[in-house]
């Protein structure tokens, strides 16, 4: 494998978001105490077991963590070198002049680029510009009639011209770019930067210049939309930018990815359509293949395939609003209506089976046709009526939203059917919290089907001590319902819904006698409240399997039990920005949960993923949001237990998903989530101690990692652990492991989780602090 090692110091970021992983894991029981000590208690994380003594208290090593005397400005770390990627570039290049003459023989000609490069505004002066890592120079051709740009050629002979100046020339060009319609695109980029996945650089500079009608080329797709992911600006390789002075939007793009030259990776097509086959021949196709899956390297094709079937794309590719917001239709006018626009996203045969991916051209092309040979138009028939068409047209075929998200390609569902808390009182002599929410833009009050939560803040920190989405002795919910739901208990009620104007609301019960203690001596004062309501596609019919439900936001409120009032933003500034999070995902809840988990704050998957249980689905991580978000982010696959690794397939896509990088190029963009200032070594006067899961016994596979227990650990090595794990784990690096564990635990502490442990250790840590 060539997955990265972090080269940069400290802790890694609090990547969090939404909630990314579903709500099917440990349900956080509340068990006895457990006995003062245990014989035979292993030692450190990554140790040998060491025996133990009669009575040893197991959280006599619980001790606060140390990690920001040394690590208190790694997330500012993190993060600088991210901001040297995307900060001004000190580094410059500008095209002065093309000049192209023709050879003897007239056959060709030879074209010769002058440009100056300067760095912090003086001349840069380097032979050849052997110093510098990345300098290309292309010249392209562009039809506007076809809107293509069809032969392309890059300048090489770099010389230097004194005083930063430099030619670089083609000596058997075809064409002449300065009197053709045609465009010429340069960039540079020096100083690499410690970054983990794509090699990032500090200067990047691009510059071009359109000649003829060259600048009149319009794509149909967005460079926010590439941003929305990848940051900004958008640079694809981490130096060629899609947005270039001089030249429209993608146009430089187009210096390689001609509209007419062969594509390269016809591998992708194979990993969708017979992924076993890639798994044998080790990604690579044969001759045969090649031609089977031929293609020509537009950038819509690369981009579409790339997104489509190599990687895991964080939501729907039927969502194409995210990249061609405002376009919709110019890209799916029936002209676009070709096989060869279909096969950029779906597989012919389809044998991936991953449900999340476009559906196979075989299960949606209702007519008999080698999808593979055909070379006819679709839109010979589907076109317009008025046209002489007879079938449905591109537009009646693909809408270019999610129809889950979007009302209309530009209206989110999420902002026109709202839901709020609107009251929470609570009686210290009963101890039951009542509630007060609602629901506007549902048609009829029987058709929303809300699912509530409260969870139970411990030792007024972030965390909670309860998760209501726990259970008890009785395997029933602590303080959740769902309607219908078979796992509800008479400690959370909702009353039937009532009609109001404009909406519905409902009346919550929550019964907090069962932790009535942990409320009179403090350890909990304040409470959040969550409402998720599912809402079906068509609102006028209840939300079933032939009405399937839209994303809509939910609400939270936290309400404080002595006070007896919501308070507003109960533990200071928001840790991070939802909005960041939907511009990958555009709605978390479609994508990892029913969408009705949707909502305005991170607030509300933290009171289901929180800090008293194991992550899982994500061995040797919490399953509390900051653990999980950031292991999922660092691409730690889910569930590698069931993995069979002796199955070629699961091995490869179990690689494939490894060898992954955030689509920031690299994790250490903590604002891509993060609201500033939010991402340093966690309070631990404001956040509490966490479980994490134990490692997985792995199927038809030998790993360096052993057997490594549960543990209670510290906030940091929860939470900031939780990247550094990730890599470690994905990379079987047992020694690096064992040595990261012991390090938080000297610098904190790391106790083999047991019935009661949690509570013994965040016991005694959080009497330090309170």
């Amino acid at each position: 494998m060539h997955k990265w090692t972090m080269r940069t110091t400290g802790a890694l970021f609090f990547a969090g978001a939404l909630a990314i992983a579903g709500c099917s894991g440990e349900d956080g029981k509340t068990g006895p105490q457990g006995p003062a000590g245990q014989d035979g208690q292993p030692g450190l994380p990554g140790q040998p077991g060491q025996p133990g003594q009669d009575g040893q208290d197991l959280t006599a090593s619980a001790k606060p963590e140390s990690c920001a005397v040394c690590h208190g400005s790694a997330g500012a770390q993190h993060q600088g070198i991210y901001n040297q990627y995307t900060d001004a570039s000190q580094l410059n290049v500008v095209i002065n002049d093309v000049s192209t003459v023709a050879n003897a023989g007239g056959t060709n000609y030879t074209s010769t680029m002058t440009f100056t490069v300067t760095r912090n505004g003086a001349p840069y002066v380097d032979a050849g510009l052997a110093g510098l890592d990345q300098k290309r120079f292309y010249a392209a051709t562009y039809d506007s009639a076809t809107r293509k740009f069809v032969t392309a050629f890059a300048y090489g002979n770099i010389t230097s011209q004194g005083n930063g100046v430099y030619t670089a020339t083609y000596a058997t060009a075809t064409f002449q770019p300065e009197v053709s319609n045609a465009q010429v695109y340069a960039y540079v980029a020096d100083g690499p930067l410690s970054t983990e996945g794509m090699q990032l650089y500090t200067d990047v500079s691009n510059t071009g210049v359109a000649y003829g009608n060259a600048g009149t080329y319009a794509s149909s797709a967005n460079v926010s939309g590439c941003e929305k992911c990848h940051g900004s600006p958008y640079l694809k390789h981490g130096y060629r930018a899609a947005a270039v002075a001089g030249l429209p939007d993608f146009a430089a793009c187009k210096a390689c990815h001609t509209d007419e030259s062969a594509g390269g990776h016809e591998g992708w097509q194979l990993l969708a359509d017979d992924p076993a086959a890639y798994a044998a021949q080790g990604g690579t196709p044969t001759a045969e293949q090649k031609a089977k899956y031929a293609y020509k390297k537009t950038v819509m094709n690369d981009t579409h395939m790339s997104h489509a079937m190599e990687f895991a794309y964080p939501q729907s590719m039927a969502n194409c609003v995210t990249c061609h917001d405002g376009k919709l239709d110019v890209i799916l006018a029936d002209a676009n209506f070709t096989l060869a626009t279909c096969k950029s996203c779906h597989p012919v045969t389809g044998l991936n089976g991953d449900p999340k991916r476009a559906p196979a051209l075989k299960d949606v092309v209702p007519h008999n046709l080698d999808l593979y040979t055909y070379t006819g138009a679709c839109n010979t028939c589907h076109k317009a009526q008025a046209a002489g068409g007879i079938g449905p047209t591109f537009a009646q075929v693909h809408a270019g939203y999610n129809k889950a998200i979007y009302k209309d390609a530009t209206t989110k569902f999420s902002s026109v059917v709202t839901t709020k808390v609107d009251s929470a009182s609570f009686d210290a002599a009963t101890n039951k919290l009542t509630v007060a929410f609602s629901v506007a833009g549902a048609d009829a009050s029987a058709l929303v089907k809300p699912t509530v939560v409260v969870s139970l803040y411990g030792y007024d920190t972030k965390d909670f001590i309860v998760s209501g989405h726990g259970s008890q002795a009785d395997t029933l919910r602590n303080l959740e319902w769902t309607e219908a739901s078979t796992k509800n208990s008479n400690r959370l009620t909702v009353d039937p819904a009532v009609a109001v104007a404009g909406g519905t609301t409902w009346t919550a019960t929550a019964d907090l006698s069962t932790w009535a203690s942990m409320v009179a001596d403090g350890t909990v004062k304040k409470v959040q409240v969550a409402v998720l309501p599912a809402v079906g596609l068509n609102q006028a019919q209840p939300v079933s399997t032939t009405n399937p439900a839209i994303a809509i936001a939910g609400a939270t409120a936290t309400v404080d039990l002595v006070g007896n009032a919501i308070v507003p933003a109960a533990y200071g500034t928001a840790i991070v920005d939802t909005a960041k999070c939907n511009k990958c995902h555009e709605a978390l809840g479609t994508t990892f949960h029913s969408p009705s988990y949707g909502s305005a704050t991170v607030v509300a998957c933290r009171t289901c993923h929180t800090v008293r249980d194991g992550g899982s689905h994500l061995e040797m991580q919490s399953r509390s949001i900051d653990s999980y978000v950031h292991a999922i982010h660092s691409m730690q696959p889910f569930d590698i237990q069931s993995i069979d690794f002796s199955d070629p397939v699961a091995s490869m896509r179990y690689d494939h998903h490894v060898e992954s990088t955030y689509p920031n190029f690299t994790i250490l963009n903590c604002e891509s989530c993060h609201n500033p200032n939010t991402y340093e070594v966690p309070d631990q006067f404001r956040t509490l101690p966490g479980v994490l899961s134990a490692a997985r016994t792995l199927t038809g596979k030998d790993r360096n990692i052993g057997a490594v227990p549960s543990y209670v650990t510290g906030p940091a090595s929860r939470a900031c652990g939780s990247c550094h794990r990730a890599e470690m784990i994905n990379e079987d690096l047992a020694g690096d492991l064992a040595s990261f564990n012991a390090h938080t635990a000297t610098f904190g502490f790391a106790i083999e989780n047991g019935t009661g442990v949690f509570d013994e250790a965040v016991a005694k840590i959080m009497a330090i602090f309170k």
